[in-house]
């Protein structure tokens, strides 16, 4: 007899009767979408009143869709016609398609395939909805492994557009075929991905999670700032923290558990926090209490707590600032010139030769004309703008700035003499600031007679659409600086994040990492460059994929920080992917160049 998942067979029939296991928040939502796709579906948990909570999210949530445009009333009453839940697995009896997302339980998922063997038909595929355990674990209990895979929706499953489609060493290729086939019909974006912890976008985002987590508990930096850099900085829809609260901490915690055992990395060994605040009941959002406090369990509304910073909180005054000072001549300090200018500063735009200060004015002068070409400002603001910036060809023009801030290249012997040099030039008082992402502040401020003047006032690319500064305070940065700065942050409407001195600060510390694991599955050949772009962005909420980050930035410049980390931080794990390397050895460094990970047209 042939197998019903032999490649000699016919493509299987529509998967059109299915079963969902585990009626929780992703059961409902699978429930709803495969409803609304037409499908029979019956949704089974052996809990009667959660069964009833799903159907009465189901009518909630139609009803919004409803309301909305999205679909019409006769539309609603079929789809929750097509619904119907029961106690008892033998509901999945007539089932072409068990969907099963239970608990993250070993025991438990595999007593339910266990009961499932007895009950289904031979041809029937049963998925796993997991995104921590290992599907071929799971299979090998089973007493038809070849049908047994994974299904990952992301939450919530009506709108998340992305699913992985986890096989193992023992799935039949039918199976997979029939899967894929589905989740396009449901109108989603599956991505075929092996079996191992996290697969593509939890095993990036939860590595990412983690050491948010342990940046908080070591005090390095607030929740509030890490969430607002990460969302700032990044353009992500949330911040770590908010995220893993969203999640479930225990969630979280139980996924890098997973990934540790077979990773080893030290940056998926749980941080401490998560295993603290689990186990004292404050799981996140669905217990009112995580990282964060919330108005009642299951809330998504933020309330003040005693870890609440207060409004105005700090150092009281700072110094007056009536001018700017800005070295260098590239696009960053183009846009921080052009930033202050906008603002109402005087800005003084030095340069290492008048020429080279005249052509970065011009820069600035033509982003002005397309601000006023788009409508955000007017003619005369931009040429008041204009002519509040002065270039000059050195920095003795500083004299009599009360702020100076330096975006030079990213070499530290580089800015050491420029912080020199400023020491010599700039008034007493005047507070020097240096724009590195990567480098030690206060070899910059050692630089100085003056250390405590000096401080990190970290913008991000490009300065003028960009809302976030991070602030970089040293062992010697005094209090009225660290108030000067954040003062000066507010005026020039951006939002200020407080950090130490150290490899990364906030931003760079959690994304390369990111970026460095990524390259790392390309290395491996566990998934494509698309397909990791892709889950990323479907499945995260990123607003570029990791390979298009990295072409954007530079795979010279994110080489560069990768090696800063793993020297600060002595961590085996942020040793730079030989890959990324090797590309930058080719001279594969990006957009740039017109190749890096991906190949671009030359201008």
């Amino acid at each position: 007899m042939v197998s019903p998942l032999s490649d000699a067979q016919s493509p299987l029939s529509p998967l059109m009767k299915i079963a969902v296991v585990g009626l929780g928040t992703m059961g409902t939502g699978i429930a709803e979408v495969l409803a609304r796709a037409g499908r029979e579906v019956v949704g089974i948990d052996i809990s009667e009143a959660q069964a009833v909570r799903c159907v009465a999210a189901l009518e909630a949530s139609t009803a919004r869709a409803v309301a909305r445009g999205r679909l019409t009333e006769p539309e609603r009453a079929e789809a929750l016609a097509r619904f119907r839940t029961a106690t008892e697995l033998t509901a999945a009896a007539d089932a072409d398609l068990v969907i099963e997302v239970a608990p993250e339980s070993y025991e438990t998922k595999q007593q339910i395939f266990r009961e499932l063997d007895g009950i289904v038909r031979p041809e029937t595929i049963l998925a796993t909805g997991t995104n921590a355990l290992s599907v071929t674990r799971l299979a090998a209990e089973s007493a038809r492994p070849e049908r047994v895979l994974g299904l990952h929706f992301f939450n919530p499953a009506p709108a998340m557009r992305l699913v992985e489609v986890v096989s193992s060493v023992l799935t039949a290729p039918g199976a997979v075929s029939a899967v894929t086939d589905l989740a396009v019909q449901l109108g989603k974006e599956p991505v075929a991905v092996g079996d191992r912890p996290g697969f593509v976008a939890d095993g990036l985002l939860f590595g990412y999670l983690n050491q948010a987590a342990a940046m908080y508990e070591s005090n390095y930096a607030s929740r509030e700032d890490i969430d607002a850099a990460m969302r700032l900085g990044c353009g992500l829809p949330m911040g770590p923290l908010a995220l893993l609260d969203l999640i479930g901490v225990d969630t979280a915690r139980t996924v890098l558990e997973a990934m540790y055992a077979e990773s080893r990395d030290r940056l998926h060994a749980p941080a401490p926090i998560l295993k603290q605040l689990s186990e004292a009941g404050l799981t996140g959002r669905k217990s009112g209490r995580g990282f964060y406090t919330y108005e009642a369990p299951g809330s998504a509304t933020v309330v003040r707590d005693a870890l609440t910073p207060l409004e105005g909180a700090g150092p009281a005054t700072g110094r007056p600032v009536g001018s700017v000072g800005v070295a260098g001549s590239g696009t960053m300090a183009s846009g921080i010139a052009e930033v202050f200018a906008k603002a109402g500063y005087d800005v003084v735009l030095a340069a290492r030769s008048e020429e080279k200060a005249q052509a970065a004015k011009a820069r600035i002068g033509k982003s002005l004309t397309r601000s006023v070409d788009r409508g955000r400002m007017t003619a005369e603001a931009a040429a008041r703008s204009l002519e509040r910036i002065t270039p000059a060809g050195s920095y003795d023009a500083f004299a009599d700035v009360d702020l100076a801030v330096e975006a030079v290249a990213e070499d530290l012997d580089v800015k050491r003499q420029l912080f020199a040099a400023l020491d010599k030039v700039c008034k007493p008082g005047a507070v020097l600031a240096t724009t590195t992402s990567s480098l030690p502040v206060i070899a910059c401020a050692r630089a100085t007679s003056r250390p405590q003047d000096v401080i990190g006032m970290h913008f991000f690319n490009p300065a003028p659409a960009m809302k976030l500064v991070e602030v970089v305070r040293t062992v010697l940065t005094g209090d009225d600086v660290h108030a000067t700065v954040r003062e000066v942050c507010g005026r020039i409407r951006k939002h200020a994040v407080d950090c130490g001195d150290r490899a990364g600060f906030i931003v760079n510390a959690l994304l390369f990492p990111y970026l460095n694991n990524a390259i790392k599955m390309v290395q491996d050949h566990y998934a494509s460059l698309d397909d990791i772009d892709a889950a990323m962005k479907l499945g995260g909420g990123y607003p570029m994929g990791p390979f298009e980050l990295l072409d954007v930035v530079g795979l010279d410049v994110s080489l560069a920080i990768e090696k800063v980390l793993h020297r600060e931080f002595r961590d085996p794990g942020l040793a730079p992917a030989p890959l990324l390397e090797h590309l930058v050895a080719a001279g594969c460094l990006g957009r740039k160049t017109g190749r890096g990970f991906r190949e671009y047209a030359r201008r």
